[in-house]
């Protein structure tokens, strides 16, 4: 009997390790890469010069780290808002970026000592890439939206596989083009926030119709959505320095 309950308990362990490491940190922590998701809230007035002054100053910034992609919000959040995406290898690599940052001259004097007046508040959120997803390819220049769910505590290894369907469901069918799909690590948790890029707000609008319809999607996302707590959708334009435009 005493065997027994061991080989029960040692079933149960490999099992648990089994689902945790599929749908939770394991392949994200051995790979490292982490992307970190900034969003600055601007003051109304200031927009255009904060912009003007980041274009001209953007290759001071991305000689020290990757830029994923640079976008004002148009609608679905607060407006003179501008997000952007920035990946690092890992956590040491971010803290000597910044390190590295603090002690650039150019970047201080040119951009960031007279900028910092120009905005009103920042976020800084740190996201990883979900297991079975790569950062997407846009075919042309379109528009973007980002899709952000906060989903029941339990994490992934409760509602990742029933999420994935979801979102496989509504790309597979080619009703939009997804580029990543962002689990939080650092920011408000159980957040997933699923990048879309799209030709058009009418296209993207036209696909959102059709797929409303269709009994595939339909059925992924009923099953996903009971472990959602809440959902907002933010219109994204790239910029034209913007690496994902």
């Amino acid at each position: 009997m005493l065997a027994l309950r061991g080989s029960l308990r040692r079933l149960s362990q490999a099992l648990v390790h089994q689902v945790c490491s599929s749908f939770t940190t394991g392949h994200r922590q051995q790979e490292g890469t982490l992307y970190e998701f900034c969003t600055y809230y601007l003051k109304p007035a200031n927009v255009e010069e904060f912009l003007y002054n980041f274009k001209k100053n953007v290759h001071l910034r991305t000689a020290h780290s990757e830029l994923v992609g640079y976008w004002t919000v148009g609608f679905g959040g607060r407006i003179n808002t501008v997000f952007h995406i920035w990946k690092y290898d890992n956590f040491a690599h971010r803290a000597a970026v910044y390190k590295a940052l603090a002690k650039d001259e150019d970047w201080q004097e040119q951009f960031l000592i007279p900028n910092l007046p120009l905005i009103d508040k920042q976020e800084s959120e740190i996201t990883y890439l979900v297991p079975w997803c790569k950062i997407g390819t846009p075919p042309k220049e379109g528009v973007y939206e980002l899709a952000t769910f906060l989903m029941k505590p339990g994490g992934p290894a409760l509602w990742g596989e029933a999420f994935q369907r979801a979102v496989n469901a509504h790309a597979d069918q080619g009703y939009i083009k997804l580029i990543g799909v962002f689990h939080a690590e650092y920011g408000l948790l159980n957040r997933v926030h699923v990048l879309w890029w799209n030709e058009s707000a009418d296209s993207r609008a036209a696909g959102r119709h059709w797929s409303h319809e269709d009994p595939r999607v339909v059925a992924a996302v009923r099953e996903s959505v009971s472990y959602l707590e809440s959902q907002q959708n933010t219109f994204l334009i790239p910029t034209s320095f913007s690496p994902l435009k």
